[in-house]
């Protein structure tokens, strides 16, 4: 059998749209000595297409950060998949918050140099020494209190559209940028109590160890991430500290905590928390816009994007070597609203 993917996309999706049973949006990770990636990878993509599940999964050396969409009727086999090796031992299984069953529509599985880009020399510091992790209404008490820094590691375009209240949001487009600023941001407060926290707890895994090792000495992230955080609130029956949407690295791109729209479309600026990628095929940038901008510049970033998608072959080839602006993710153009308005 093949080990990848070969059907067109739009099939895929059609498929998707078409199914009429239920799915099971998760996610998991673990930090995991792997002696074989490739092996490993080809192994639980056979036993995971043969359930017919989908997802984005990046295996590493240090271990596996995957998230999954499965069909309800088939969840329980995919359990046994997981008790087929080491890795998964007890292993915390994260759901959705929201979930419409369209999050993935096929398997991809990389292997990576790392789980996280973080452009850090794990050789320079001690990667298991991380912080103290808190359970959900333990790191919401904390916050309330409103005594503590708190910090969102994750990029600017996710906490844009939702954070904790309070939380330090570095206008950062990366991981690697972020951690550096971080750093250097709170050089003066290493004494103080640090909360972090992320989508899933992955990046504060890092995070929090990179921290201890430059001296703050009460390092500590919430356990399990935004994901759990908003399970358990809700659980207990507590109004969640987090406001607006969680962003998630999947075909939703988000998904509601608390109801609120704290984000702006970055066109008009009227409230909006719906990201989308510029239709013009030589940028899909990632950015916040609301159905009426959508159809004004018809789901492109700009007037300059909208010509270019309905241009011919020839004259979109001329515009790209023509054309000085660097299309796509770049830090240049992935701004927030608040930072573009600024300038």
């Amino acid at each position: 059998m093949r080990l990848y993917n070969i059907v067109d996309s739009k099939v895929l999706k059609e498929a998707l749209l078409s199914e009429t049973f239920i799915r099971k949006t998760i996610s998991f990770y673990r930090y995991f000595i792997i002696d074989n990636p490739q092996q490993f990878r080809d192994q639980v993509y056979q036993d995971w297409v043969d359930l017919n599940c989908f997802g984005r999964i990046y295996i590493a050396r240090e271990g596996i950060n995957a998230q999954m969409s499965v069909p309800e009727a088939n969840y329980e086999a995919f359990l046994e998949t997981l008790s087929k090796y080491p890795i998964f031992d007890k292993i915390p299984v994260k759901f959705a918050i929201e979930d419409n069953g369209k999050s993935f529509y096929k398997l991809t599985i990389k292997v990576r140099p790392k789980l996280v880009a973080d452009g850090l020399d794990d050789d320079a510091f001690d990667v298991t020494n991380v912080g103290r992790h808190l359970s959900a209404e333990e790191f919401h008490h904390l916050v309330e209190s409103g005594e503590h820094i708190l910090v969102d590691m994750r990029n600017h375009y996710e906490s844009e559209i939702g954070h904790f209240k309070g939380a330090i949001c570095p206008e950062t487009d990366t991981f690697r940028d972020e951690i550096n600023l971080v750093t250097e941001m709170l050089a003066d407060q290493k004494d103080r109590k640090v909360l972090l926290y992320c989508t899933g707890g992955i990046r504060c895994e890092k995070a929090s160890a990179y921290l201890k090792h430059h001296g703050f000495a009460d390092v500590n992230q919430l356990h399990g991430g935004i994901l759990e955080y908003a399970r358990q609130l809700k659980q207990l029956n507590l109004e969640p500290n987090f406001i607006g949407k969680n962003f998630v690295f999947d075909e939703r791109l988000g998904e509601s905590v608390n109801g609120q729209i704290i984000s702006h479309c970055h066109q008009c600026g009227k409230l909006c928390d719906t990201h989308a990628n510029c239709d013009n095929e030589l940028c899909h940038l990632l950015f916040i816009q609301c159905p009426e901008c959508a159809e004004k510049y018809e789901k492109c970033c700009s007037v300059e994007c909208r010509d270019v998608k309905n241009a011919s072959v020839s004259e979109k080839e001329l515009f790209r070597i023509k054309n000085k602006r660097k299309f796509g993710n770049s830090r240049h153009y992935r701004k927030s609203f608040l930072l573009a308005k600024k300038e």
